[in-house]
């Protein structure tokens, strides 16, 4: 049983800054590319970050510079900082993994059941 859990959601003023975590838990063998997607009322769920093993990283235009995605590879556990937050951030987001469960050597890529990130004043 394999399973990602996020937390750091709530309210936020614009401008303010929250820090979303993402652990990977249950029999896995390895982790690779773990990332963060963002789901608005209405729209489609779209990319924010991805960071793979090694440590690079990929941000989608609308956070660079803003948001920073890390992890700790030895906690199965990814981060996303989230400075200079604005109202067309707030969205559910969403952890998502690339992972080996110990159980068979096979890619799976699992997903969380988020976090609600809003942004008002």
């Amino acid at each position: 049983q394999v399973q990602l859990v996020e937390s750091g959601g709530g309210l936020v003023q614009p401008g303010g800054s929250l820090r979303l975590s993402c652990v990977a838990s249950g029999s896995i063998f390895t982790v690779n590319r773990m990332g963060w997607y963002r789901q608005a009322p209405g729209k489609e769920r779209e990319l924010v970050a991805t960071i793979v093993g090694g440590g690079s990283t990929n941000y989608a235009d609308s956070v660079k510079g803003r948001f920073t995605i890390s992890r700790d590879n030895a906690k199965n556990t990814a981060y996303l900082q989230m400075n200079s937050l604005k109202p067309e951030d707030t969205a559910v987001y969403y952890c998502n993994a690339d992972l080996l469960r110990t159980s068979d050597p096979v890619w799976y890529d699992y997903w969380g059941r988020g976090t609600q990130v809003t942004v008002s004043s």
